[in-house]
């Protein structure tokens, strides 16, 4: 055996015990959601499982809820994302120039993002709280209202407020992935770029979009899984109301399997809603590659 398949196969062996915990823990309850979502099994009605093929899915076609869920997670996940990406970008370039003090800055502009979602979820949830939240305390006192506005029980404003919580906390990790991209740009391109007489604009359009494009590619393929999947920032700060305005696919497929019990159909959304996930995350992907090639 040479030695270039010694190494190989060491490296095979090496990887068995990850593997085997990436099964259990990733590939498996995968499997079971397929093979479950051709089941009828509901706790509430029958204990034992019975083949029911393709009515699961049938039933999702025409279930109100679960559109109305899907259209509350591309909503979110949109808006979110691409008020991230804009403001993470924003503070990479702050970041990225040198200013005193500037170590300092960029470990405060982690915290957000290092605070546990429930906890930061419920902080911004009396941050918004209609009696004595920070944010009627602050429109009142300049004049902007008459009097407090109900952010978390009125439908149109109940998104709102996850926006901006959720943008909130995730800018930094988006500002950290771009950070990273922006240090890696020589300084001679800038400077060369201005002496053929450039304006800073025209530096940022031609050297540093282009440059930077595959750490915004990235930062978007992260943030698009991680917003699709919200769950605990919405079961914190509104459970899914009012009136189902804030329901996520998460949530819904939640009190699907946990309040009705029923695993069938609750396997048959998370195959559906992993399918979705996964063609959006291939098209990212797709792009990236199309970038760095």
């Amino acid at each position: 055996m040479t030695l270039n398949r010694q190494e190989k196969l060491t490296g095979w062996v090496m990887l068995i015990p990850a593997l085997l915990v990436l099964g259990l823990v990733f590939i498996y309850p995968i499997v079971r959601a397929f093979w479950l979502s051709w089941f009828t099994e509901n706790l509430g009605t029958q204990l034992q499982p019975v083949f029911a093929g393709l009515s699961n899915y049938q039933r999702m076609l025409g279930d109100g809820r679960f559109w109305q869920s899907l259209s509350n997670t591309a909503t979110f996940t949109v808006i979110s994302v691409l008020l991230e990406l804009l403001l993470g970008l924003g503070v990479a370039l702050v970041l990225n120039k040198s200013f005193w003090g500037r170590g300092a800055v960029r470990t405060a502009a982690i915290i957000p993002w290092a605070l546990p979602t429930a906890v930061m979820g419920l902080a911004w949830a009396w941050i918004f709280n209609d009696q004595y939240g920070v944010v009627n305390d602050l429109l009142l006192r300049l004049g902007l209202i008459d009097r407090g506005i109900n952010w978390l029980g009125t439908p149109s404003l109940a998104m709102v407020a996850l926006i901006v919580a959720d943008v909130w906390k995730t800018t930094p990790f988006i500002s950290i992935i771009l950070l990273a991209g922006l240090q890696s740009i020589s300084e001679d391109l800038y400077e060369a770029h201005r002496l053929d007489g450039a304006s800073p604009w025209q530096s940022f359009i031609q050297i540093t979009l282009p440059l930077l494009m595959p750490q915004i590619l990235i930062a978007l393929l992260f943030r698009f899984a991680q917003s699709f999947g919200i769950f605990d920032l919405v079961q914190v700060m509104t459970g899914g109301g009012p009136a189902g305005s804030t329901e996520t696919v998460s949530i819904y497929i939640y009190s699907t399997v946990m309040r009705y019990l029923d695993f069938g159909y609750g396997a048959a959304l998370v195959v559906v809603t992993f399918l979705l996930l996964v063609f959006a995350v291939a098209i990212i992907a797709w792009l990236l590659k199309q970038v760095r090639a």
